[in-house]
């Protein structure tokens, strides 16, 4: 199988039989490339079984797959593989069934920079979460650049991507959870309870969170700005907020939602 190297690891799958082998093995892709107007030979094959897979496919110029596959014969097509395998959004609820928890859950709304996330999962998993959840599209993947931020985090803490964020928040409303979404306008988030089952969602880097993921969330929580910038690192903002939950979780706080 044909790689290219990416740092000190290998995560782009170069070559159609290279590509097909990887997904017969049920190799963890997180997107496939495929060269603008490409469709001959057994590309159409390599399309129909990632579209049956959920996997991300993107069309690209060919000299930018030629830039990104340097010397390698990609034959059109490349593959980005998964440092981890991604998990399902029932995998994290049932991971907090099993330790008689109620769910704590972390949502990345296009969070892009793949350090932040990684850094996003490492708190996470040792804040005693159940498992982050990611869009499919216009957001980091776990890339090898995630898992080495991730610091081992990988291992222990399940990440699970999904089609649509907004449906998913639907969802979790059903399951019982609260969603709580960090945005400069809420409420100071001391003062916020989390004790229940929740879901924190972190908005992108330049963005902040989307208008309709935003109006999903039951609470609009914010960070106390003192100095002369008006906003944290996602990771940071994120970070503080886990352990205000944790912090709460452990019986700390006596303030309940909508009271």
């Amino acid at each position: 199988m044909e790689q290219q190297k990416s740092g000190t690891q290998t995560d782009l799958i170069i070559g159609r039989n290279s590509v097909l082998e990887a997904l017969r093995a049920g190799r963890a892709i997180d997107s496939l490339l495929v060269a603008r107007g490409e469709r001959s030979g057994s590309i159409g094959r390599i399309l129909a079984e990632c579209r049956e897979k959920g996997i991300v496919i993107k069309e690209v110029d060919a000299k930018k797959l030629d830039s990104l596959c340097g010397r390698g014969n990609h034959q059109g097509v490349a593959a980005y593989a998964a440092a981890h395998a991604y998990a399902c959004v029932a995998d994290l609820l049932a991971l907090a069934q099993q330790r008689g928890e109620a769910p704590f859950l972390i949502i990345c709304d296009e969070l892009e920079d793949p350090h932040n996330l990684g850094a996003i999962i490492r708190t996470a998993e040792a804040a005693g979460a159940h498992g982050v959840i990611i869009p499919k599209r216009h957001a980091a993947s776990l890339s090898f650049a995630v898992s080495k931020a991730a610091a081992g985090a990988l291992e222990y803490l399940p990440v699970a991507r999904v089609g649509n964020l907004a449906t998913t928040l639907d969802e979790l409303k059903k399951q019982g959870l609260w969603i709580y979404g960090a945005d400069m306008d809420g409420t100071p988030f001391c003062e916020t309870d989390y004790s229940g089952p929740a879901a924190l969602v972190i908005g992108s880097e330049g963005r902040g969170l989307g208008r309709l993921i935003k109006e999903k969330c039951d609470f609009i929580v914010s960070l106390p700005m003192k100095g002369k910038i008006n906003s944290l690192n996602a990771s940071v903002a994120a970070g503080i907020l886990m352990y205000e939950i944790a912090r709460q979780r452990a019986g700390l706080s006596s303030v309940r939602p909508g009271e």
